[in-house]
């Protein structure tokens, strides 16, 4: 039966890749996120293992279900509003999309897999010589800007009386590269290098990562990113200062994936009961 060949149990769990497609066969994303769902029930009925697909976007804009019309692009570019958790985010050429469908044990363990789904990204920057990390009550994989008392001052203002974190009214997307989150390389500052929003349905994972392998950054500057302020975006080619491209870091990311998801020892999230 389908059920014993798929369903998750002792030792590795099987995981496939499709690579969807990539440059002039980039994917838009009405079509990848058909396939995500067509794939999704394929694997809550068990008729295929986890599946990983991995592809580029054209140029798009995507709102999660935590976007606030504050953080979306003033000059009315149309984003697609999708099922997925986070907030609004770009994806484009030059980054690494991953769809990781996933069944998991009940109640699901959000958290756990996002954990996964970071480290394997963390691993494959270091492999390129770049060294990220994790930021507490931010998800994703970050690159860390200097102490705040070493960083350029924005404007020539104290970060002290940062009007991007102390002004209700201060909008980034209206100040210019001093506060563009392209520019948080220049500034310093934290900045992601790869953005992380999921969503569990029937105990099966859809969505996934964006990886900034070498991006135009820019197309960040009309949102604010993920709805986060004081800090911005960056790309493997930034951090390295060469020029890196998918096709070598795509290698890369399958394996640490592979090996991370594969062999995971997945575990139903822990509930707290309360004592009588």
């Amino acid at each position: 039966m389908a059920s014993e060949k798929f369903d998750r149990g002792a030792g590795v769990n099987e995981l496939r890749f499709v690579r969807l497609g990539f440059g002039e066969e980039a994917v838009e994303y009405q079509e990848a996120w058909d396939e995500q769902r067509r794939v999704h029930a394929a694997r809550f009925a068990d008729e295929v293992p986890d599946t990983c697909l991995l592809l580029e976007h054209p140029p798009v804009y995507t709102a999660g279900r935590r976007t606030e019309d504050s953080e979306r692009p003033l000059d009315g570019t149309p984003v697609i509003d999708v099922d997925r958790g986070g907030k609004i985010t770009w994806h484009g050429p030059g980054q690494l999309v991953g769809y990781p469908i996933q069944k998991l044990p009940r109640p699901v363990d959000v958290v756990a897999h996002v954990r996964r789904l970071e480290e394997a990204l963390i691993r494959t920057a270091a492999d390129f010589g770049l060294a990220t990390t994790r930021v507490e009550g931010r998800s994703g994989v970050w690159v860390l800007g200097d102490p705040v008392e070493q960083r350029p001052k924005p404007g020539g203002l104290s970060l002290d009386f940062d009007p991007r974190l102390n002004d209700d009214e201060f909008d980034p997307r209206l100040n210019g590269p001093e506060y563009a989150p392209s520019n948080a390389g220049q500034r310093r500052e934290d900045r992601k290098l790869a953005a992380i929003g999921i969503r569990v349905a029937k105990g099966v994972t859809m969505h996934g990562f964006s990886f900034n392998v070498n991006p135009d950054n820019t197309w960040f500057d009309r949102i604010v990113p993920c709805g986060i302020r004081d800090a911005g975006v960056t790309s493997l080619s930034y951090e390295l200062g060469r020029e890196v491209t998918i096709e070598e870091v795509l290698p890369v990311a399958e394996r640490h994936l592979k090996d991370i998801l594969e062999h995971a020892e997945l575990a139903p999230r822990e509930i707290e009961r309360a004592s009588a």
